[in-house]
């Protein structure tokens, strides 16, 4: 299912980085640092933002989608660490809104503040100014987001600062076998979507798929055929994609063993690499953690891809030196 994932700037550049699906209309990001170089096409795609922490560079993003977004009938979720709610109140609040009670889209931001015991969650509503409304209370159990495609969680990390790390997964991963698509003259398309919606469920073998394209003239066509025989020939279904992403972390016991946890069988991680290990103390010093921490933490989670982000600038021009101590570490591919 999974399109894409990467980051939205540079390893030197705020952190963020971009999930994309392919065949659905929907992406979401780690963090929201600066986001101009993504397309407005691209940020219009968004539909879940989960924030590690608010320091700027980790939150400045905020301010550019909320004006992409304005005008637009859409709804963007967002996680974050404590304290969350009122700095999304204090952002919306830097701004005037006496006319937005007219305008005929209604943009909305449903905001959720992520405790140790639990979650409280707020929407604010450009129609109404953004006050916020609907506040609801649940107990926190890890899972942010669990629907029919995926799955997100977090844990709370020391930076100074309650910080979250997250992982995404997919309930199931679901390939299809196109050389047997066509041996059955059956088309790629949307319709396979909504087969793998089905698989995902657990709908019955007898349930009838319909399979539509359109012909050369434009004319839409279609054919129904059971799951059960679409599922045995056509499809191969394994355990879902892991994407796991930790930054601004202290290495300490607990952390460390947090994230493993977090992180434990990752396709890939994103995990922060700011100093090398000669400037541990500054690392330590500074809640962050080493290239050689990063690469350590991703092998004992047994992560088969690394990817190390959020390098200090004093090492600008010495970027393979925090690879090479990240992928020593690690031992796997970077």
């Amino acid at each position: 299912m999974i399109h894409s994932a990467s980051l939205i700037n540079d390893p030197f550049g705020d952190p963020g980085v971009y999930v994309d699906f392919k065949y659905r209309k929907e992406a979401f990001l780690f963090d929201l640092g600066a986001t101009h170089l993504l397309p407005p096409r691209k940020l219009l795609k968004i539909s879940y933002i989960f924030v590690s922490h608010t320091h700027m560079d980790h939150f400045i993003g905020f301010d550019h989608l909320l004006r992409i977004s304005l005008g637009r009938d859409r709804c963007i979720h967002l996680f974050g660490p404590p304290h969350f709610l009122q700095n999304v109140e204090d952002k919306l609040s830097s701004y005037t809104w006496n006319l937005v009670a007219h305008y005929t889209n209604d943009f909305e931001l449903l905001v959720t503040e992520v405790h140790p015991e639990y979650r409280l969650s707020r929407c604010y509503r450009c129609r109404n100014g953004f006050k916020p409304e609907g506040e609801k209370r649940a107990d926190e159990d890890g899972v942010l987001v669990e629907g029919d495609f995926f799955s997100v969680r977090s844990v709370c990390l020391d930076h100074g600062t309650p910080c979250l790390a997250f992982s995404f997964e997919e309930n199931t991963r679901i390939n299809i076998k196109k050389n047997v698509l066509r041996e059955m003259g059956l088309p790629t398309g949307a319709w396979l979507e909504e087969l793998k919606g089905h698989v995902r469920k657990g709908e019955p073998d007898d349930l009838p798929v319909r399979v539509w394209w359109r012909d050369a003239d434009g004319r839409r066509e279609e054919k129904f055929l059971p799951l059960g025989v679409l599922r045995e020939k056509a499809m191969k279904v394994t355990p879902g994609q892991k994407i796991s992403y930790v930054t601004d972390a202290l290495f300490s016991k607990e952390n460390a063993r947090r994230i493993v946890e977090l992180a434990a069988d990752s396709e890939l991680i994103f995990i922060e690499a700011p100093f090398l290990d000669e400037d541990a103390d500054t690392a330590a010093r500074k809640h962050h953690l080493t290239a050689r921490q990063a690469g350590t933490l991703a092998r004992e989670a047994r992560a088969k891809r690394m990817v190390p982000f959020h390098f200090s600038p004093k090492y600008k021009g010495r970027e393979h030196a925090l690879n090479a101590e990240a992928r020593d570490a690690f031992r796997g591919v970077v």
